[in-house]
């Protein structure tokens, strides 16, 4: 689908908002037509000038002939009716731009609602390769744009209706002068192509420097912490003023542009004017008593035309700098380059007999490496699966893959005797806690951020899963307890304290199956117990695949797989594994003394 194509399918969307503003700027164009034809007679018919009818074109006759001999009578009524032509002129102008501005609102609600949908169906690939700051610009003036650029193209439809009900009026009374006149205005269209081509360039720099800083500004605004940590505060600064000098660099060359097509179409429509005098007395100069007033209200009716001409230049500049826009939000909205996986159609039911991974190999998109080579494992129901190894060799991949962050290459996860992928894919992770390293929490209170994605939710079940995560004592304690707003990513909180509200939030979702991505990894010494612990209420007697750094933490484990280049080398138990004396006991003596004992010897819950 071609940009202009999106444009179109999005109007067509409103066919009756489309046509009312068509109809409406017709109507204007006509009643200002009618209004501009009658003025030059009237006002000659109340100065006592007798109107000849000699030479007078057809479409005109009826109107001259009532006028001419003075008629007070008839005067009056043609003044009425100038009067009431001007106003229908200016009430549809109104309702028009009304019908446009509702229109242009609609539009972009309706684009940016596509777009929000397709960010959140599309695959989580796509955000490792797109920067935020972008999808954030195109969301926000991008989108604006691109809708604009329709309104746009209506206005220049109507705009156009305009003239050629003038051109009409026009011929009607002299085809001779009309044909000049549109060869002298043509050569002013062509003058206005130049502007033109350079709104589109410069509608270019201004969507790219707009772009370039959104992402500049929103990753400083993310990693202020290391901004400030590193005194990088000046060259930062320095790099956003760059960026916005371009971007006002660019602006204001896009609006000297469209300043200048006024004037230089002023100019234009002067000189015309007064050449098509010096025409018209050529042609008429035998006639010139008698076509005085004829003459008069073509000069009229050109002299209102021009403003139109100067308007649907000034449009085609405005609509070729949106023209940038249209075709970063057409590439936006595009489904066929970017990754969407199917969805499945079966409901997941809870687990009955256990999770098999078959030969599952997997390659992230775009690489040709093998993140994992042929993993076969089981992990039955209720049973805790813990994968041990070291960084790069696949661990937090397979956890990604069990709720289909990604599909494998090759292989299979089945879910008892169902493949993961005929499965629902909303209903599985549904059924799904997953508790990581990396705990995200939204700006919002603490309850919110607990009960999200719970729906009809009780106080008393927020508050017992707080208790269960041993979060509840630090929770009271805060300035407004469960109602306190934790800040950006929950910074007002420490690690631990992020950790067990995320596994409050797990354990009210009270998950058929647990994934644990080290969760304990980063944090100090009391804080993971406290975490260890509410790990240990949340995986009871779930289905539990368990990624551990600190192998303290899956000594109890039914079953540790050990990783190592995206290969599963060894399974077993904690003691087995240490009487083969391979890559776990390795692990094992690397983390440990032979005089130390290790911080948690509980039964695994750490991620």
């Amino acid at each position: 689908m071609s940009p202009n194509k999106l444009l179109l399918k999005f109007a067509l969307q409103h066919p009756i908002w489309v046509a009312l503003t068509i109809v409406l700027g017709f109507s204007g164009a006509l009643f200002n037509g009618v209004s501009t034809v009658l003025i030059v007679p009237v006002i000659l018919g109340f100065l006592g000038q007798d109107i000849s009818l000699k030479g007078v074109p057809p479409v005109l006759h009826p109107i001259f002939s009532a006028l001419s001999g003075g008629n007070n009578s008839n005067l009056l009524l043609m003044m009425g009716v100038i009067l009431i032509a001007i106003a229908l002129k200016n009430v549809t102008t109104y309702a028009s731009t009304l019908a446009s501005s509702h229109l242009s609102r609609s539009l972009v609600n309706e684009i940016r609602q596509e777009a929000l949908k397709l960010l959140l169906e599309v695959d989580l690939d796509f955000y490792a390769k797109t920067k935020v700051g972008d999808l954030i610009n195109r969301l926000g003036g991008e989108v604006g744009l691109a809708a604009n650029a329709i309104r746009i193209a209506i206005q220049l439809l109507t705009t156009a209706i305009t003239i050629l009900v003038f051109v009409a009026l026009l011929l009607a009374i002299s085809w001779q002068l009309t044909v000049v006149s549109t060869v002298l205005l043509l050569f002013v269209s062509i003058a206005n192509h130049y502007f033109v081509v350079r709104a589109k360039k410069f509608g270019q720099q201004l969507s790219d420097s707009s772009r370039e800083y959104s992402i500049r500004l929103l990753e400083i605004l993310n990693g202020m912490r290391l901004v400030k940590a590193t005194g990088n505060e000046l060259r930062e600064y320095q790099r956003i003023e760059d960026l916005i000098h371009d971007r006002e660099k660019a602006e204001f060359n896009a609006q000297a542009n469209t300043a200048l097509i006024a004037p230089v179409n002023e100019m234009a429509g002067i000189l015309t004017v007064l050449a098509i005098v010096i025409l018209g007395r050529m042609f008429f100069a035998t006639q010139l008593a008698s076509l005085s007033t004829v003459l008069l209200t073509y000069l009229l009716i050109l002299f209102r035309l021009l403003p139109f001409v100067s308007q649907l230049n000034g449009i085609r500049g405005g609509f070729a700098g949106a023209a940038p826009s249209v075709a970063v939000v057409h590439d936006f909205l595009r489904r066929d380059n970017k990754p969407f996986m199917s969805l499945g159609t079966q409901p997941y039911q809870r687990l009955q007999e256990g999770i098999r991974f078959e030969g599952l190999s997997f390659a992230y998109p775009g690489y040709e490496g093998l993140v994992l080579d042929q993993i076969d494992l089981w992990l039955p129901k209720g049973t805790t699966l813990a994968l041990v190894g070291s960084s790069g060799a696949g661990k937090s991949t397979i956890a990604d893959l069990l709720p289909r962050f990604y599909d494998p290459i090759r292989g299979r996860i089945m879910i008892d005797d169902r493949d993961l992928r005929d499965l629902d894919v909303r209903s599985l992770r549904q059924s799904m806690g997953i508790v990581s390293q990396d705990t995200f929490l939204f700006n919002d209170s603490v309850r919110n951020n607990i009960a999200y994605a719970c729906e009809q939710v009780t106080d008393q079940q927020i508050v017992e899963a707080a208790k269960r995560a041993n979060a509840y004592e630090f929770i009271v304690n805060l300035p407004q307890g469960f109602d306190t707003a934790i800040g950006d990513r929950g910074v007002m909180l420490s690690g631990g304290q992020r950790q067990r509200l995320a596994i409050a939030r797990a354990l009210l979702r009270d998950p058929d199956i647990l994934i644990l991505d080290e969760a304990t990894s980063a944090l100090d010494t009391v804080s993971e117990r406290l975490v260890q612990q509410a790990l240990d209420e949340l995986s009871r007697d779930r289905t539990t695949l368990v990624i551990a750094h600190r192998l303290s933490t899956v000594q109890k484990a039914d079953q540790i797989a050990v990783l190592d280049k995206g290969q599963v080398v060894e399974v077993g138990n904690h003691e087995s594994l240490l009487q083969r004396q391979g890559l776990y006991a390795r692990l094992y003596t690397m983390q440990f003394s032979e005089n130390e004992q290790p911080i948690c010897t509980q039964q695994v819950t750490a991620e």
